[in-house]
């Protein structure tokens, strides 16, 4: 019975069938022929490169199993404190108590960075003061006190073409600083002449600027938050001597996506065209004229903002919101009123307020931004009136001691980008940061293959240590689970290689002796074991 199963397994498994297995890996590329013609030269070229992509591929897969397989397991067994000499296995798993208690802790600030990253902030605004004033030159009084120069024989002035009598207008912004942000500046001052005074080292040989210089360099300048200006006169061109009527500005931008070619070839971010805090012009003219100043904003710190309908403001109650802030406001409002249902939060049944701003007794939130449309506008210009004076009376002062040239002051409210943003991106991309958690892992690597080292060298000292207890019954019990071990491969259990296998019968003893006995004559050597392990590797390997 064992030599017909053995002989009828070995007629089942064969080389033929292990050969197949292994050549299953791909198709190999036959070589070219001896004399290949030149327009098949491109075809052999191009098959050379699929078979080159495919050994890429197997590399790669290789690759990743290999990474796959690596031991993450850093844990040392309990059992080892009873053998080991001293508390060291009791205090390096107090130590990964601790790891594990601040990896929790470093998974949620890693989550709430991330989390920070992509949220919108709560709107932060800044006061932008902006002065405007006005020189004026060869005005007809001011060349009467300079000696009468350029006046007709009978003491009067000639206004036309040929005048010189000019203005110049200065338009000045820059934004006020926090209170708050002065103390972190300061703060950071303080911080850095600290660190300085500990590490002169480094201080000498990396010279930086300090964090309260460097704060007022990376200030928003005026142009920042605007991206056109126009300047209206309001005068007939035809009346000017030079003709002009209006004056604008236009931030030059940088390449747009949907454009193969940059929009300005010569784009500077930090040119004086693009960042700068005043803005100066000079015309020809010998009186006063009234301007229109419109600035056009460019809010980067967040979406388009717009200007929200009377119902829309009053539900949120601002007049001024981007459509994020707007649906956001809606969805805080619908769940501080209660107007969601239970079965769908989604859902949501309109109070009057909803009601007159959608008309819809219930609504489905997911609808809201398309509804909102209708009740977005964009946002007018910020306009600041001005009058150009070339009396005597502005250009040198009153008699009530006001100051030569006056400026008119507005305070204008701007948005401004939220500091967390960059700190939490500088962090977040920090060099160092990243080279921290390749140090990390690799010691995490470093551990678990350390940890499995003691585990097979546990693994061996248990093996010995039954062994020298009861050496005949450690090696019947050895036996029999290399025998089971053996089964398995072989996919026969109890009917295999014997039929009674581990269970009893007649032919146990013959079957036991047969798996006792090694070399090349008893089971382990035969060539159904070789083409058994043989096969069930090649599975594994898939």
């Amino acid at each position: 019975m064992s030599q017909t199963s053995h002989h009828h397994h070995r007629r089942k498994i064969s080389f033929a069938d292990l050969e197949r297995t292994f050549r299953a890996a791909g198709p190999m590329v036959p070589p070219p022929p001896p004399h290949t013609s030149s327009a098949q030269q491109p075809t052999a070229l191009n098959a050379a490169q699929i078979q080159q992509q495919r050994l890429d591929d197997i590399r790669r897969q290789d690759t990743a199993r290999r990474i796959s397989k690596k031991p993450t397991d850093r844990d040392i067994p309990d059992e080892l404190g009873d053998v080991v000499v001293g508390d060291g296995v009791a205090r390096y798993a107090q130590l990964r108590d601790v790891e594990r208690q601040l990896d929790g802790v470093m998974m949620r600030k890693r989550l709430d960075i991330s989390d920070n990253l992509q949220r919108r902030y709560t709107r932060r605004e800044g006061v932008l003061r902006v002065w405007i004033s006005n020189t004026a030159e060869g005005q007809p009084w001011q060349i009467v006190e300079e000696g009468g120069g350029g006046l007709n024989e009978d003491g009067t002035f000639e206004f036309g073409e040929n005048s010189q009598a000019t203005f110049r207008v200065k338009i000045e912004g820059r934004l006020l600083d926090d209170e708050a942000e002065e103390d972190d500046d300061e703060q950071e001052a303080v911080a850095a002449e600290k660190q300085k005074d500990t590490n002169e080292d480094e201080a000498a040989t990396t010279k930086r600027p300090s964090p309260l210089k460097r704060q007022q360099q990376q200030r928003p300048r005026f142009s920042h938050f605007f991206k056109a200006i126009t300047i209206d006169f309001a005068r007939n061109p035809q009346l000017q001597p030079d003709g002009y009527s209006a004056i604008e500005w236009h931030k030059p931008q940088p390449q747009n996506q949907n454009q193969k070619q940059p929009s300005h070839s010569s784009y500077d971010p930090n040119s004086s065209a693009v960042s700068f805090d005043t803005l100066e012009f000079e015309r020809k003219s010998d009186e006063n004229i009234n301007v229109t100043i419109r600035l056009q904003r460019d809010d980067k710190s967040g979406g388009e903002r717009f200007r929200l309908s009377p119902p829309l403001a009053e539900l949120l109650d601002t007049e001024e919101e981007d459509r994020a802030g707007a649906v956001q406001g809606i969805w805080e409002y619908c769940r501080a009123m209660g107007l969601q249902e239970d079965e769908d939060k989604r859902s949501i049944v309109s109070d009057e307020p909803l009601r007159k701003l959608f008309g819809q007794d219930k609504l489905y939130f997911p609808y809201v931004p398309d509804l909102l449309h209708p009740h977005l506008q964009p946002l007018p210009p910020i306009v600041l009136d001005y009058t150009i004076r070339v009396d005597k009376a502005y250009i040198k002062g009153g008699e009530s001691g006001s100051q030569p040239s006056t400026p008119t002051i507005y305070d204008l409210r701007v948005p401004l980008p939220n500091p967390l943003v960059h700190r939490l991106t500088r962090f977040h991309t920090s060099k160092s940061h990243l080279t921290t958690l390749q140090t990390l892992v690799k010691t995490d690597d470093d551990l678990a293959l350390l940890a499995q080292s003691i585990r097979h060298t546990n693994a061996k000292r248990k093996f010995y240590d039954n062994l020298a207890k009861d050496p005949a019954a450690f090696v019947k019990r050895w036996v029999s689970s290399q025998q089971r071990d053996l089964e398995v491969l072989l996919a026969e259990g109890a009917r295999g290689w014997g039929g009674g296998g581990g269970g009893g019968g007649e032919d146990a003893g013959v079957v036991g002796e047969g798996f006792r006995k090694g070399g090349v004559e008893g089971v382990w050597g035969g060539r159904g074991a070789r083409e058994s392990v043989g096969l069930w590797l090649a599975r594994n390997s898939k």
